[in-house]
């Protein structure tokens, strides 16, 4: 009876490392096969990405001493400001012609989170304007931001467009 466990035993671990091997050939199989392209051999990408907070939506006022006489001691703030942010407002031209405008409404329930911007262009490799506009306070006429370039995108590259207030603005990485 012990020489049928052990012979069982055997055939079991026997098995299981074939079911492991198949297992181990079928992911590096299509670890690797088909090839994944994400680009055309001739396009390049362009990707705009990024989380900006619009600029408040009415200016601060001062509250009177009246008005913080009526209010409870922990609420009495000088200044009364509304949460709401502006919507932020991106334009994108390429090679004189438009490719892309979105109006991003703030997030959150009062409207006062980040405006979160994320799309991707595949464009033919090659030199390229690019034109992008930026506008994040609605009580302004124009954009605030604008930035101009002339860019030249390798096949299977990535130029990313981006804000950062420290660096200028509008930035092309």
């Amino acid at each position: 009876m012990s020489k049928d466990l052990s012979g069982s035993k055997a055939l079991s671990w026997v098995g299981q490392g074939l079911l492991y091997a198949l297992f181990a050939l079928f992911i590096g199989y299509f670890s690797t096969s088909p090839p994944y392209r994400h680009l055309a051999a001739d396009q390049a990408l362009i990707k705009l990405s990024f989380s900006l907070h619009g600029k408040l939506v009415s200016e601060c006022r001062q509250r009177s001493p009246e008005e913080l006489a009526k209010l409870p001691p922990n609420m009495r703030a000088p200044m009364d400001c509304k949460r709401e942010r502006s919507s932020v407002t991106v334009e994108i031209d390429l090679d004189g012609a438009p490719v892309f405008r979105h109006v991003s409404i703030p997030s959150g329930l009062s409207k006062d989170g980040a405006s979160t911007v994320y799309q991707r262009f595949p464009v033919v490799a090659g030199e390229h304007r690019v034109v992008v506009r930026l506008k994040d306070d609605q009580r302004a006429a124009g954009f605030n931001y604008s930035r101009e370039a002339t860019v030249t995108l390798l096949p299977g590259k990535i130029l990313v467009i981006d804000f950062n207030l420290e660096k200028g603005g509008i930035t092309l990485i």
